[in-house]
């Protein structure tokens, strides 16, 4: 509870002097700000992923908060910006830290928080490393971050009004991560995809690549008009962009299945699998290695 009292003092006392973010409307109403391609790791600045939020008669909803306090502060900024509506619901399409430390300069708004019915259990999980990591990595930008865990869980499906709009909103099977949540505003048919989506950035995987595989099966069954990625521009032509990602994901399963089989160790393959990709994709050399650390012990029990 202390905590919680000094978050919300904080708040109060820096928000008003924060910088607003750059936002673009993709759809009327719905309002898009792009982060950069950086690693998570030291020069990370809590900026990377894509973050924003739809305007409806009665309020706001928020997709994504961003990678701290202050990111978060900026993006409040810029939605006052655009209305003085109040703030109904902060949304987090999965746990990894860009998209959820931003979600404490919405306290004071008193929104109800939303995510995956896995998430809370998943931030209690990641709550030492992500703290750590975040102090480390943002030093005094981190400053004042916290994990809000949802106060809705979607177990499924759910449907939020915000007036004269209604967000469907969709729980995933363990995919990019165990906590995948879409958002879809019926209004425009625009797909708020999470990290489900990568553009440019390489597609980090801390869930089921096979799993993945499946959802990103079910994303172009739903014809959205539009996709928002998590990293990267909003596609021209989203099913492009999809197959691309799918030919990533599938590439690089084959490549690591057939490394198993040759006998091939997991340091090796780490350097050969998906290379075919590596002139597609930003960061590759990195978030490729990780990707087949994740999946090749998990393949060697097929």
């Amino acid at each position: 509870m202390r905590l919680l009292i000094t978050t919300i003092v904080l708040l109060l006392c820096t928000v008003a002097n924060a910088e607003p973010l750059t936002m673009a409307e993709a759809a009327p109403g719905v309002y898009v700000h792009r982060g950069v391609h950086e690693e998570l790791d030291a020069g990370y600045h809590g900026d990377i992923c894509n973050i924003g939020f739809i305007v409806g008669k009665k309020g706001v909803a928020i997709i994504d908060s961003g990678g701290s306090l202050a990111v978060g502060q900026q993006l409040r900024e810029a939605i006052r910006k655009v209305t003085a509506l109040p703030i109904l619901y902060v949304i987090n399409t999965h746990v990894h830290p860009d998209h959820i430390f931003g979600n404490a300069a919405f306290l004071a708004d008193k929104p109800s928080f939303v995510g995956h019915y896995k998430l809370a259990d998943a931030m209690e999980r990641r709550r030492e490393i992500y703290m750590r990591n975040n102090a480390a990595w943002l030093g005094k930008d981190a400053e004042g971050s916290e994990m809000v865990k949802p106060t809705q869980p979607v177990q499924s499906t759910l449907d939020l009004d915000i007036g004269e709009r209604s967000l469907l909103l969709t729980a995933h099977p363990t995919a990019h991560t165990n906590t995948d949540l879409t958002v879809l505003d019926k209004n425009t048919a625009t797909l708020w995809s999470g990290d489900l989506l990568f553009i440019e950035r390489t597609p980090s995987i801390d869930g089921d690549i096979k799993g993945w595989l499946e959802v990103i099966g079910k994303l172009r069954e739903s014809q959205p008009k539009s996709i928002i990625p998590g990293h990267g521009p909003v596609p021209a032509n989203w099913k492009e962009a999809l197959e691309n990602e799918q030919r990533y994901l599938e590439t690089l399963l084959n490549d690591v299945r057939t490394s198993i089989k040759k006998g091939e160790p997991m340091e090796s393959a780490m350097d050969t699998a998906a290379a075919s990709e590596k002139d597609r994709w930003v960061l590759f050399g990195t978030v490729n290695r990780r990707n087949v650390n994740i999946i090749y012990p998990a393949l060697e029990w097929e």
